[in-house]
C-alpha cells in the first residue's frame, strides 16, 4: 500500500496517542500535546507529520519552527526536547516522513532541519556528535538500586539524609520555579517563563510531575519529570546557591525522585541528555549510567554548516559571563523572549 503524508489535525490526536504510546521508536516528545505547548506557551508555529498507509497510522515526525535574530531560523524534531526525529512502523514510512521534512524545510526556507534521533540512520545528513544520553534499568528493590550506585555517589547520598534533606511532591510550579530561575541565572542561561512550566503541568497532568527538595522550611531544589510508559525522565531541575553548601543536595534529589519512582513501579531511569565533557556528562556517568550517543542530523537549506547553539560554543561566552552577573529579577524578565528562541 501507498504510505501518505500530511499534516495531522486535532482529530488526529487519539490515532497519533495511540501509535506513540506502542511504536518502540516513540518517546514523551513525540506525544500529541507538544503541539499545544509550543504553540500556546512559547508561540513557535508546529507542523506534526502523520504517515498513513491503508488509513492506518505508521509513522509520526512533529515539528515546529524556531525564529530568531540572534540564532537563526530552523526547523526542529522537536525543539525544547531532547529526543525526537522519525518514529515509523517501518523504513518505507520512515522514507516517507524523512522527503516530507526535506521538502517543508525548503518551502519555509530556514537555515537548516534538525532531527534529534536516539538512534542512527542511513540518511547520510551531516551529524553533530556532541550529546548523550545516560538510560539504565531499576526495579522495585530500591536497596538494590542504591547499591548500583558506585560507593562514592552512594556516599553522597547518605550525607544528604544526614544534611536532613527532604523530598515533597507538589502540585503547582511557583516554588520549583523560584528555585529553577536562580539556577539557570547561575549557569548563565535564561529562563523559561513559568507559563511554560505551567502549560506542560497542564498538558501532561500526572505524567509531569514535580519533586522539591527542603531542608527544613527552605526549598533548596527541585526538578520536573516526565513519564512515559515506563520511564521517568528528571527534566527541568536545579539547585539555589546555597545548595552548594549542603552536602549531596543534588544526589538527593536524583536518588529520591529514583526511589520513588521504582515504588511506583517504573522499570527505566532516563537521566537524561548532556554534553560530552562537561560537569552534567560525568556526574551521571559517575552514577553508574553508561552514556549513549545521541546522533542529531542535519538537512542543510540556506546554511552551509550545522548549527552550533550551545552555551559551550566560544562565540556565546562572552553572553553567559554576562548573563550570570545579572541581578534575579532582572534575569527573569529579560530571559523568557531569549529563552524561547534557543529551542
Amino acid at each position: 500500500m501507498t504510505v501518505r503524508v500530511r499534516c495531522a489535525e486535532a482529530a488526529d490526536e487519539p490515532a497519533w496517542e495511540r501509535f506513540v504510546q506502542q511504536c518502540p521508536q516513540a518517546t514523551f516528545f513525540h506525544r500529541f500535546g507538544w503541539k499545544r505547548v509550543l504553540e500556546g506557551a512559547l508561540r513557535h508555529r508546529c507542523h506534526f507529520l502523520l504517515a498513513e498507509e491503508n488509513g492506518a497510522v505508521v509513522g509520526v515526525l512533529p515539528l515546529a519552527e524556531v525564529r530568531s535574530r540572534l540564532f537563526g531560523y530552523k526547523l526542529a524534531g522537536l525543539p525544547f526536547c531532547v529526543y525526537g526525529g522519525i518514529a515509523s512502523a517501518h523504513e518505507q514510512a520512515a522514507g516517507v516522513l524523512r522527503r516530507e521534512a526535506e521538502a517543508l524545510a525548503v518551502r519555509l526556507g530556514v537555515d537548516a532541519l534538525e532531527l534529534r534521533n536516539c538512534a542512527s540512520s542511513d540518511s547520510g545528513w551531516p551529524v553533530k556528535e556532541l550529546y548523550y544520553t545516560f538510560r539504565k534499568p531499576i526495579t522495585a528493590d530500591n536497596d538494590a538500586n542504591l547499591k548500583a550506585i558506585p560507593n562514592r555517589q552512594r556516599a553522597m547520598i547518605r550525607k544528604g539524609i544526614q544534611e536532613g534533606l527532604e523530598g515533597e511532591e507538589v502540585e503547582g510550579t511557583q516554588r520549583l520555579y523560584r528555585v529553577y530561575a536562580e539556577s539557570v541565572r547561575n549557569l548563565g542561561t535564561p529562563v523559561f517563563s513559568r507559563r511554560y512550566l505551567d502549560a506542560l503541568r497542564a498538558e501532561f497532568a500526572g505524567d509531569c510531575r514535580v519533586l522539591m527538595i527542603r531542608q527544613g522550611d527552605e526549598d533548596v531544589a527541585g526538578v520536573m519529570s516526565f513519564y512515559f510508559r515506563n520511564e521517568v525522565l528528571p527534566y527541568y531541575g536545579g539547585s539555589i546557591a546555597r545548595a552548594r553548601s549542603i552536602r549531596g543536595c543534588n544526589h538527593f534529589m536524583y536518588w529520591d525522585l529514583m526511589r520513588r519512582s521504582a515504588e511506583e513501579g517504573v522499570t527505566l531511569y532516563d537521566f537524561g541528555r548532556s554534553k560530552r565533557d562537561t560537569g552534567p556528562f560525568d556526574f551521571k556517568k559517575n552514577w553508574g549510567f553508561q552514556p549513549q550517543p545521541l546522533p542529531y542530523e542535519y538537512f542543510l537549506v540556506n546554511s552551509d554548516q550545522v548549527p552550533d547553539v550551545n552555551p559551550s560554543n566560544p562565540k556565546y561566552r562572552l553572553l553567559v559571563n554576562a548573563w550570570q552577573r545579572l541581578p534575579l529579577p532582572v534575569a527573569n524578565l529579560l530571559g523568557p523572549p531569549l529563552a524561547r528562541s534557543l529551542g
